[in-house]
This record gives structure tokens, sequence and C-alpha cells, in this order.
């Protein structure tokens, strides 16, 4: 996106190369599953970014990060606090990196229990019980779709696909993340292995078949590798 930005931004503001752009992005596949994404919000990406061009900063370090090293989009409100629940995260997803900004989360949503990765921590506040709670901003939807969620039971480092190489660590009781396919969506749900038949794997990869049962609504299905995704925490 910020390659397109420097080269042509007139072409941007172009209402067919920016359905075109949407179309390729929703269709690549790393966001299978994941919502589509609108051309009208890929061309407000490029206005804005336009936007913010324009305004004088002091480095393009500073643009991103702030004195802590957190990136903006995770940046919540109040400061050192709302810092200390971002390592919080970092702590319980068990990643061990130096940058909180190659991390990547996921969030439970109240309204279909299905996950979606996080574009951003909006703020965040304690409940009478005192738990934790954060406002996220999912990738691919407004700020209309903002929800709360609990720290401990909804968030997460954001799952990966498992490889092909990879079907031996699928085990039998073990928790996932599917992706539950229908007519009219595709939602990544947690989901749990009842059955696995191993098969010998070929040129196209791995064969086997996985007998799952979601946690959401206890559907069973058989599905492929290509469907699973390892839960980071």
């Amino acid at each position: 996106m910020e390659k397109l930005f420097m080269e042509s931004r007139e072409l941007l503001q172009s209402k067919e190369f920016c359905q075109k752009l949407a179309r390729n992005f929703s269709s690549s596949s790393g966001r299978a599953g994941k919502p589509i994404v609108k051309w009208n919000e890929v061309q407000n990406w490029f206005t804005t970014r336009q936007q913010e061009s324009k305004v004088k900063v002091p480095s393009v370090t500073n643009t991103y990060k702030d004195e802590s090293g957190l990136p903006q989009t995770c940046l919540l409100n109040d400061g050192d606090q709302s810092s200390q629940i971002l390592k919080g995260l970092v702590s319980k997803v068990g990643e061990k990196v130096s940058d909180l900004s190659e991390l990547e989360f996921e969030a439970k949503s109240s309204t279909d229990g299905a996950w979606y990765d996080v574009d951003m921590f909006l703020s965040h506040r304690v409940t009478s019980s005192g738990e934790t709670e954060v406002r996220v901003r999912f990738v691919g939807f407004g700020a209309e779709e903002d929800e709360w969620v609990n720290v401990k039971k909804a968030v997460r480092g954001r799952s990966i696909p498992f490889e092909h190489s990879e079907c031996c660590k699928v085990m039998v009781g073990g928790l996932v993340l599917c992706l539950q396919e229908r007519r009219d969506q595709s939602i990544y749900y947690d989901a749990h292995v009842l059955e696995i038949e191993r098969k010998t794997h070929d040129i196209r990869g791995c064969r086997c078949l996985f007998f799952i049962r979601y946690d959401h609504d206890s559907s069973e299905e058989t599905v492929r590798l290509r469907r699973l995704c390892r839960i980071l925490g």
C-alpha cells in the first residue's frame, strides 16, 4: 500500500483502481476466510495517507512509534498503564520479541463468537469484577463495529495456518482455529479435533482428513489441513 501510494497518487483516487485493488486483497491466500475488503475502504486509506503526508513530522520513526517503542496502531489511552496492558498481552501470547510491532493479534467477537484480526486497540477499562477489557477495531471493519472484549478470554496472538509438513502437530483432542465455510460466509471459529485419518502426502501436499467439532455451535464436519490454524495463545 505504501509503495503504491508513493508511485502514483493521482491513480489512487480512481474508483476502478481501488475496486481492482480491493478484489486483489480480498482474494489473496493470506486473507482466506477474512472479511472482504471494500473499495471505498482502500480509497479512504489512500486519502487519509495523502492528508497525513502533508503534515510535517520529526522523522519516519516518530510517525509510527512513541518513546516507549510501541506501535501507534496498538496504543491505548492513558499512557503507562496502557503500555502495561499491551505488555501483558505479549506475555499472555508467550512471544519472545523485542519489538511489539512484530506482533499481531486476533479477538473474539461477542456478536457471532468468531475470531477476527485486530487492526488496533483503541482504549481499555476495568470492569466491576476487576477484569480488564479493551476496545478493538477489527481489520476490514469500521468504527461502528468496534467492540469491548475481555483481555484474558477474547484476545490472543494471531493464529497461524498449518503448513503441509505440520499436519503431525494436529492431535486428537487438540484445540484449533478452523475456517467454517458456508454458502453466504466463511468465518474462523475455535474447534476441537475428534478424529484424524492420516493419509500419504502427494504433490498437492497433506491429504489427511480431520474430523472436528466447532465450539460455538457443536456442529461437526471433516476438513482438510488448509482450513486449520495453530492457536498461539
